[in-house]
């Protein structure tokens, strides 16, 4: 008797809810096919080799957490009315809290799908970033991994990542940096370009193959700016390097007489 009941409840129930249930279950086979048919696409371009393997799972990842999440709101939707007024509010408040909480950590992915896509640098690359020199170690969805000269390792979220002016120097072991100074317009260019390069000179880590060069990059009000380029291959002590070259700079100018403050206009009162 109390099989009876239970089986004439369970059959009144799912005349009822038969149609919910069968497209939550259509909702689960339709999300399993996309994925499935995603991946499948997705591998092929790894194969292929127009993505990285990290990359592609990467999106994989983020293509089944974005069908987990459809399917489970086409099953929430079909019971809605079911749930009851007091559970569709604390639905609706936890969704919204969990919303506002997940906007950041969307927004990550999003911009670790664009790095990956647009690919500004890749793993193993050199760049700056906030003045900071350093290797990039790993590209995620949420943040990007490096480890910086200092052989600290940092962690970037990628839309921080994204919205910021990095310089990629890539994987190449040369790189080209430069020293500027602005002397007055008395001062004889030949003997500021032979100065600076003297300057150059002195320091061991200046490759001499390509060698150092001195171009004049703009004119200002009451002075020219010269700008020294050097090539460097000991990447990891760039910042002492380029210290040591500035003091170079500095004293060779100061020996040879050559001022480079910004001269400023003096006027006469008579």
């Amino acid at each position: 008797m109390i099989f009876q009941n239970f089986l004439d409840v369970l059959l009144g129930w799912l005349s009822i809810y038969f149609l919910p249930i069968l497209i939550s279950l259509l909702s689960i086979v339709i999300g399993y096919i996309i994925y499935v048919l995603v991946k499948k696409q997705i591998l092929k371009l790894v194969k292929l080799e127009k993505l990285e393997i990290n990359t592609a799972n990467n999106i994989i990842k983020l293509v089944k957490y974005l069908i987990v999440l459809i399917i489970l709101t086409a099953i929430l939707t079909q019971f809605a009315e079911s749930i009851g007024l007091v559970t569709a509010l604390l639905t609706v408040v936890g969704g919204t809290i969990i919303g506002f909480a997940a906007m950041n950590t969307l927004g990550n992915m999003i911009a670790g799908i664009i790095i990956m896509v647009s690919r500004p640098f890749s793993v193993g690359d050199r760049i700056t970033y906030e003045d900071n020199i350093a290797d990039i170690v790993a590209i995620k969805l949420i943040y990007t991994t490096m480890v910086d000269l200092d052989n600290i390792k940092i962690s970037v979220p990628n839309q921080r990542l994204l919205s910021q002016d990095i310089r990629d120097f890539g994987k190449k072991e040369i790189i080209r940096r430069h020293v500027s100074i602005t002397p007055g317009f008395e001062e004889d260019r030949n003997k500021v370009e032979e100065v600076l390069l003297k300057a150059a000179d002195k320091l061991d880590q200046i490759l001499e193959d390509p060698k150092p060069y001195v171009w004049i990059n703009s004119f200002q009000n009451y002075a020219v700016e010269y700008r020294l380029y050097v090539f460097i291959k000991d990447i990891k002590h760039l910042p002492l390097i380029e210290s040591e070259l500035h003091k170079a700079v500095l004293d060779a100018c100061k020996k040879n007489g050559i001022d480079i403050r910004t001269p400023l206009l003096h006027k006469e009162v008579n």
